[in-house]
């Protein structure tokens, strides 16, 4: 499939052909910046363009045919993107998994998408694949990213694909249409085995050009991605790049130096879910809390005021000179600490994959960081709404993207369609008939459009609550503002079917032990979790948070669990986000005790 022209640039028509054309286009421009033995090492779009065709064709040497599945785990850096390229470049189907997921949960990937290769970080990811060879018969090859983490390495292929013949492979990249797979992402799922959601190399352009038409990364800029590449959102984000020539910064991999390596890498975009947004917000609240009551009235009238200000100046209006001066010395006082937060140079940021309270992202475009909330799918290839610099409204999730048709079902189900929309489940016809109903994705969560065409989630149809007394509750609306507190972790509300809702809560280690030690209490969660103080603190936050609900929703009970949730438990998925049927099944007899 040949590429095709756009403007005066041309551009890839499939994944495949899209690190060649990138390599042409932008040649000497950082493509990506990572850390090698402690030190940030750099590769220019040439560089790497000739690392994926070395490795594309040690692929094929290795006998990866067209449209042969290989799997990659590892955590997201720079031997991912090459290696998913490079699979793409021979004309192989990219099927990434999680890093974190269980041996039993890599078979599954595995064995469901009968991939012939896996590529492996380490040799932990590599043992995960080991326990369960012997389930995996059409499992043909290990390759390593480190030395020891497979039969052989991908330094050893790229060696092997030096002597390839590249007519042959560029032959390859001429077949692949855009309608043939590009990746089969597996959804986390909350109940029973993954479902392998098939994106086409149509689907990955399509958003290509989606990104370029709302400018949201620019060529020569800088974008910062921790992100799970196995998750969509990042793999999108990867993408983008790629097409529009920026430099990705790839994490160090320690999650804890990631607000570290934001002021160091300076990023001018930053794609993330919420949780690190709401520990930026949440540092900066608890300062407030030392503050008189004065200073703090007087910060919330700053937020108010660069909220205003700003919003002016994005609409081409006059700010009044008494206003814009009110506002130089806020931001001077305030809101330049919180850009140097991010490094100072962020033009925009996204947050997605999970909900987030309007009051932050008011917080942080005051400040001059403006967090632009999307949503989609992974049906979606990620994208399906998105707010942007000249078009956003807080409390909702964005417009349409362009070329997105979006519709509400009679029960409140948002509609989707577009040239995003995933082709199948891999495998499964049943899911796809039941999810792609006359060319409308079914997306499972529910919302409203306003006359705007602004999107406001209000939940998802399987999460929805409904009370013994018929009342229809919305659970992410009082968790979220549960988790405004600077204590609060996590909170996950229970109640279908009951008289009332209740909710298990975890603690906020970062913050609450801190505060423990000042007060001489335990310094353990476990410890904490049953201290009089802690519950006295945490019934404080419920209040706070049941103050803005009808009495029917309020929480009426809650149980502090001994531990904060995470993915290596099961109770998060990759994205951070809860999985609520394993939550309400691994704790039936906390809820269940609530009613007693």
């Amino acid at each position: 499939m040949t590429d095709t022209t756009s403007g005066s640039r041309t551009i890839a028509a499939t994944v495949a052909g899209l690190p060649g054309s990138a390599a042409e286009r932008f040649g000497d421009l950082v493509a990506a910046r990572h850390r090698a033995d402690g030190e940030w090492s750099e590769l220019t779009y040439a560089e790497i363009g000739k690392a994926i065709e070395e490795l594309a064709l040690g692929l094929v040497g290795l006998g990866i045919a067209p449209g042969d599945r290989v799997c990659i785990l590892a955590d997201t850096r720079v031997e991912w993107t090459i290696a998913s390229y490079a699979i793409s470049a021979s004309g192989a189907v990219v099927v990434p998994i999680y890093p974190t997921n269980s041996p039993s949960e890599c078979k599954w990937v595995i064995g469901n998408s009968g991939a012939r290769a896996v590529v492996c970080e380490d040799q932990g990811q590599r043992s995960k694949v080991q326990q369960v060879s012997d389930q995996l018969p059409e499992l043909e090859h290990v390759i390593g990213i480190a030395d020891d983490a497979g039969d052989l390495s991908i330094e050893q292929l790229r060696a092997r694909g030096r002597d390839g013949d590249r007519s042959a492979l560029a032959a390859r990249q001429e077949r692949v249409e855009p309608e043939d797979p590009y990746t089969i992402i597996y959804t986390s799922g909350t109940t029973g085995p993954p479902k392998g959601v098939v994106l086409t190399h149509a689907n990955a352009m399509s958003v290509c050009k989606m990104v370029e038409e709302l400018e949201f990364v620019q060529p020569g800029e800088t974008t910062y991605l921790y992100l799970p590449l196995a998750h969509a959102f990042a793999l999108t984000a990867q993408l983008a790049s790629f097409d529009r020539g920026t430099t990705i910064v790839y994490y160090g991999g320690d999650t804890k130096q990631i607000l570290g390596e934001l002021v160091e890498t300076q990023p001018t975009y930053l794609p993330s879910v919420p949780r690190i947004f709401e520990k930026l917000y949440t540092a900066a609240m608890k300062l407030q809390e030392q503050a008189s009551a004065e200073d703090r009235e007087r910060f919330q009238k700053a937020i108010k005021l660069g909220v205003e200000v700003r919003m002016r100046r994005e609409r081409g209006e006059t700010v009044p000179e008494e206003m814009e001066r009110a506002f130089r010395e806020a931001d001077e006082g305030v809101f330049a600490r919180v850009r140097q937060l991010f490094g100072g140079q962020v033009r925009q940021a996204v947050s997605g994959a999970a909900p987030i309270a309007p009051e932050i992202l008011e917080f942080f475009y005051a400040a001059g960081i403006p967090v632009l909330e999307g949503w989609g799918l992974t049906e979606t290839t990620a994208v399906g709404t998105v707010g942007t610099l000249e078009h956003f409204k807080f409390g909702t999730v964005g417009r349409a993207m362009p070329g997105v048709e979006l519709r509400i079902a009679q029960d409140g189900e948002i509609l989707l369609r577009g040239p995003n929309v995933f082709k199948e489940y891999w495998g499964n016809p049943e899911a796809t008939a039941d999810t792609l109903i006359d060319g409308w994705l079914h997306t499972g969560d529910v919302g409203e459009l306003d006359d705007d065409g602004y999107l406001k989630i209000t939940g998802r149809k399987k999460d929805i609550i409904i009370t013994a007394g018929g009342k229809n509750l919305t659970p992410a609306n009082l968790e979220n503002d549960l988790k405004q507190s600077r204590f609060i972790s996590q909170a996950v509300m229970y109640g279908d079917r009951r008289p009332y809702p209740v909710a298990v809560i975890t603690l906020d280690p970062d913050e609450i032990i801190p505060w423990a030690k000042e007060r001489e209490l335990p310094d353990d969660l476990a410890s904490l979790a049953e201290n009089d103080q802690i519950r006295e603190l945490i019934q404080a936050e419920v209040d706070r948070a049941n103050g803005n609900y009808a009495s029917v929703e309020q929480i009426k009970k809650f149980a502090i669990l001994d531990h904060d949730l995470s993915v290596d438990s099961g109770e998060l998925t990759p994205t951070l986000k809860v999985k609520r049927n394993v939550i309400n099944d691994r704790y039936a007899e906390r809820f269940e005790s609530m009613y007693g």
